[in-house]
């Protein structure tokens, strides 16, 4: 009974030693490419007849890091041209992607 337990005790060390080793400070990078986006569409100059504009957006990386817009789906075509002339082909900071994934994001542009 008494090995049966130290065992235990040391199956739990060991299991407790791996989850420790994972690297914890891995970054998202849908998270980071979203914040990115984000600050490329923050300079707009909407007035306030648009004050609230929200869409799809649909885009992959190309083997360069730059967004390559698939598709905008909105009503707006204001907001589909304005999302396409900020985005398409601007190159973003990402360490590991996967080229030709295709991303979805929503946007919302407040005037």
């Amino acid at each position: 009974m008494r090995k049966i337990s130290v065992v235990l005790v040391a199956a739990m060390l060991l299991s407790a030693g791996n989850v420790f080793a994972n690297d914890a400070t891995t970054v998202d990078p849908s998270k980071s490419l979203s914040a990115q986006i984000s600050k490329m569409l923050s300079d707009n100059a909407f007035t306030q007849n648009e004050v609230e504009l929200t869409g799809q957006v649909r885009f992959t990386l190309n083997n360069a890091h730059q967004i390559v817009v698939l598709s905008v789906e909105t009503e707006n075509p204001v907001l589909e041209e304005f999302v396409k002339q900020k985005l398409n082909y601007k190159e973003v900071a990402l360490e590991a992607y996967k080229e030709g994934k295709i991303y979805t994001i929503p946007v919302r542009v407040v005037g």
